[in-house]
């Protein structure tokens, strides 16, 4: 069962992570069309994608606290590595949008 549930984590941080990417990425493209209201719209989405998937993560991180310790395999450290990079690709496009705003300024 312990690994059916870590699994179930691993494909929450992919799925949840690929939102956050998604939505990252169309929130750029909204602000390169001069569409803020959308460009923080699919912010917000991107972040609350975010945080699902940082609570999947807790959830895991807290049993190992408790001394259940999970097993590293290739599928679960692809699943960390997706979600921090949509957490990286998801502050890159909150700069990216906040330069299209003061480009679209002057």
């Amino acid at each position: 069962m312990e690994e059916q549930e870590n699994l179930q984590v691993v494909m929450e941080l992919i799925m949840y992570g690929g939102d956050a990417k998604s939505n990252a990425m169309e929130a750029i493209q909204a602000a390169k069309d001069r569409d803020f209201e959308l460009a923080k719209a699919k912010i917000s989405a991107a972040e609350a994608s975010l945080l699902k998937a940082h609570h999947s993560q807790t959830a895991m991180l807290a049993k190992e606290a408790q001394g259940n310790k999970t097993e590293i395999t290739l599928l679960m450290v692809h699943g960390q590595d997706h979600l921090m990079t949509s957490m990286a690709f998801t502050d890159l496009a909150k700069e990216f949008v906040e330069v299209y705003k003061r480009m679209n300024e002057k």
